[in-house]
């Protein structure tokens, strides 16, 4: 059995019994199929829905989708995940967050966070600038700023620690 928790507040519970989806214990009513151009065609209670797959995280267990227009954000628990987080073990939270770190060798031009700001995936952290260009280092987890390893307006060489992340 899964769980599968919509946009963050709607939870169901989903699982395959003899080749069927049955959802928070009943059986769904719908079908699917997989389009040439890619989209989703769904027929759910005698009405039919458009879906496409607009961005898929397979280490966070999330796929973001679009159903005629509107986006839903899904995050999927597997019985592993749900037994962890019952034992109070959520391997999300348990992940260590990696430091951030110069891609290439550049000038850091302005660090847009400070010791102690919490941080969630993908804001901005820091501009370098490396070939005339203008790069905005992201965060790749949610997280707490440790520590500023560097100054603005210095120079930084490939690999080397700009913002340490706790």
């Amino acid at each position: 059995m899964l769980q599968v928790t919509v946009n963050d507040k709607n939870v169901f519970s989903v699982e395959l019994k003899d080749g069927s989806f049955v959802v928070n214990d009943t059986a769904a009513d719908w079908d699917a199929a997989w389009q040439p151009n890619g989209l989703i065609s769904i027929l759910h209670n005698g009405k039919s829905y458009t879906a496409i797959i607009e961005k898929t995280d397979r280490k966070a267990k999330e796929v973001t989708l679009r159903v005629n227009g509107q986006l839903y954000k899904t995050n999927i628990q597997e019985p592993i995940d749900l037994l962890l987080s019952n034992m109070g073990m959520d391997l999300r939270s348990m992940q260590k967050a990696e430091p951030v770190k110069a891609p290439m060798p550049g000038m850091v031009l302005k660090v847009l966070v400070t010791a102690g700001q919490q941080i969630n995936k993908g804001d901005a952290l820091v501009i370098l600038e490396a070939m005339k260009m203008e790069n905005i280092l992201k965060a790749s987890a949610t997280a707490t700023v440790k520590a500023i390893k560097v100054n603005e307006r210095t120079a930084v060489e490939k690999g080397q620690v700009l913002i340490e992340l706790e």
